[in-house]
């Protein structure tokens, strides 16, 4: 390629990054009353700035080779901070290996810009091969959380590629941009995942829902789980608590755990979470709710029956398909909630409601009964009122 061929070549790739970046982000019309999806993903393998892939020197890439590729751009926490929405973002390289990177936003909606570079997150005595899906806190010790996967080789099998182990890396930051290590969790489970630190002490003590592990794929007799620790900088947790078990044929039946942090309101708090069953395609990732009380939050007052966010559409298809996967929600003074989403593991999505909208569906849609013939008699009584309202109120229907 000639020179003034790469200059022109080099624009054009700009040119189609920012045109994207600008692209307005519109709500679709309009879904299940609960919340609104969006036309377009939020943030994309297409987002990473141009810089971070490709070698612009024209001396050592004259082809203007792509170096460093980007798989996805998934799994991201969430916080507003300094009046910008931010998501931290797993983003999965051609290599495998998945970093943090943070990218900000105006409205919470479009004009995602990542900074400049990924995030250099400071490493342990003991150095993880993979880091990823990053819970945010804004804690009210003043600190912003990021508690995350960090999986090494489990060397016990040295015979098995692909052993593993998951424990929970912990970090904290003011400002997004400097990390402050802190050691791992440590816990009386094998491994950990899916940790999330609650935003506010509990009876004088910092609080993590957490998921302890039997193995790095299997999470025995689990589901979310509650533990205490007296400090975050060497943070230990004695006992964990069972909060929400998994269920047989419900939509948590193989596995289930914590998102975002939970969102506090006036009846309690309103906890987002994954939940995983079996089909016949494979496993099927959704997203459902809970509400657990306000002076005990890990206590369950509330389980909404089914699932709250399903995979739809092109959300389907990906490196991992068939899945939603949230660890990233931000509740606006207003009121307003963003839920930020990965589909099939490979790329985010936004999903907007209110306080008030969330309080209705979790006050108002009624418990699993847990029986086909008592689902059908649950549904039955709804439409026999529904048919009384339409006779009265729609004639003309």
């Amino acid at each position: 390629m000639e020179r003034h061929e790469f200059d022109r070549e080099v624009k054009r790739l700009f040119k189609k990054h920012n045109e994207l970046i600008i692209r307005k982000n519109r709500a679709r019309k309009r879904g299940n009353g609960i919340y609104e999806r969006y036309i377009y993903p939020v943030i994309t393998r297409h987002h990473i700035p141009v810089f971070w892939m490709y070698d612009l020197n024209y001396e050592t890439n004259p082809g203007l080779l792509l170096r460093l590729g980007i798989n996805t751009t998934f799994n991201a926490g969430a916080v507003k901070l300094n009046g910008k929405y931010c998501m931290i973002v797993r983003t999965e390289g051609f290599d495998v290996k998945s970093f943090f990177a943070v990218a900000e936003s105006p409205n919470g909606i479009d004009n995602w810009v990542f900074h400049n570079r990924p995030v250099q997150m400071p490493v342990t005595d003991d150095p993880e091969t993979n880091v990823y899906d990053m819970r945010l806190t804004h804690h009210e010790d003043g600190w912003v959380y990021g508690l995350f996967c960090a999986e090494r080789k489990d060397r016990s099998k040295p015979e098995d590629s692909s052993a593993a182990l998951a424990s929970c890396g912990i970090a904290r930051t003011k400002d997004l941009v400097v990390w402050e290590r802190l050691p791992d969790l440590k816990s009386k489970a094998a491994q950990q995942r899916n940790c999330v630190l609650h935003p506010e002490f509990v009876k004088g003590k910092y609080m993590l829902y957490t998921r302890p592990q039997s193995g790095f794929i299997e999470t025995g007799d689990s589901g979310i789980s509650v533990g205490f620790t007296e400090s975050m900088e060497n943070a230990v947790i004695d006992d964990e608590t069972l909060m929400d078990p998994r269920k047989y044929h419900t939509v948590k039946e193989v596995k289930n755990g914590q998102g975002p942090p939970p969102i506090k309101t006036e009846i309690g708090w309103i906890h987002l979470a994954h939940g995983v069953r079996r089909g016949a395609a494979g496993l099927r990732y959704t997203l459902y709710l809970l509400l657990t009380d306000l002076n005990e939050p890990w206590k369950v007052i509330k389980r909404p029956s089914g699932h709250f966010i399903e995979p739809l559409g092109d959300e389907r298809v990906g490196d991992v398909s068939n899945v939603v996967f949230s660890n990233g929600c931000i509740k606006d003074d207003d009121g307003t909630v963003f839920i930020y989403y990965a589909s099939s593991d490979t790329r985010m999505h936004v999903a907007t409601t209110c306080v008030d909208k969330l309080i209705d569906y979790i006050q108002n849609t009624p418990e699993d009964p847990g029986q086909s013939a008592l689902c059908v008699k649950q549904r039955t009584e709804m439409i026999d009122r529904n048919l009384e309202i339409l006779k009265k109120d729609f004639p003309e229907l």
